[in-house]
């Protein structure tokens, strides 16, 4: 699997594949083209980094039909949306359903790139954010119950003292069991327990 970031384009019109696609290239955009969104689907490239440039209306499977598909298969790759006046409409209901963007026809060449960039940028960051919360998951899976309890509680700021009663355990059994999960997470400190819990949880850090 390549780790180049990659404009999917996918678009029935051939001339416009072509045309789109030599201008990326010329930019020094990594590019693949499809016929149809079922092509796309149906290819291997779909869980790959980058980005999708794609035809609201197209004959089969639309556009909006593809963006379905791949919410439905938890597939967050960022869409522009290639539209023509008349599918502006349909363009707003694709960004409300979590397109990235989306341009009209004839779009200038400038601001195409543009937002081609943004959403190669973003797809990035959200990759990065998506092993991060990977790793973390990984790390509190780690950990027993008991030493569960005993985070939740930590991370809510509560003393040994407090945890040691609510648990109905010792302040040295509460002592032996943050120093297990500091271990097992590779914390050093509260706000990285906080963090990492954050991560595991899917929530947003920002």
């Amino acid at each position: 699997m390549t780790s180049t970031p990659t404009v999917f384009l996918i678009d029935d019109d051939q001339a416009i594949r072509d045309a789109v696609s030599l201008l990326l290239r010329a930019h020094g955009l990594a590019v693949e083209t499809f016929a149809s969104a079922v092509d796309f689907l149906e290819s291997d490239v779909v869980e790959r980094s980058g980005c999708l440039l794609l035809d609201v209306r197209m004959p089969g499977m639309s556009g909006l039909d593809l963006q379905k598909q791949l919410h439905a298969r938890n597939q967050q790759i960022p869409i522009i949306f290639i539209t023509g006046h008349g599918d502006v409409p349909m363009a707003i209901r694709a960004m409300k359903a979590g397109a990235f963007d989306f341009v009209e026809k004839p779009f200038q060449a400038g601001i195409l790139l543009d937002r081609i960039h943004e959403a190669l940028a973003f797809d990035a960051e959200e990759r990065c954010r998506q092993t991060q919360r990977d790793e973390a998951a990984t790390r509190m899976a780690l950990l027993s119950p008991r030493e569960r309890e005993v985070l939740e509680r930590v991370v809510a700021g509560q003393y040994n003292k407090v945890i040691a009663a609510e648990l109905d355990i010792s302040i040295s059994t509460v002592e032996i069991h943050r120093k297990r999960v500091m271990k097992k997470l590779s914390a050093e400190s509260l706000s990285d327990l906080i963090r990492l819990r954050a991560l595991s949880n899917g929530e947003n850090l920002e």
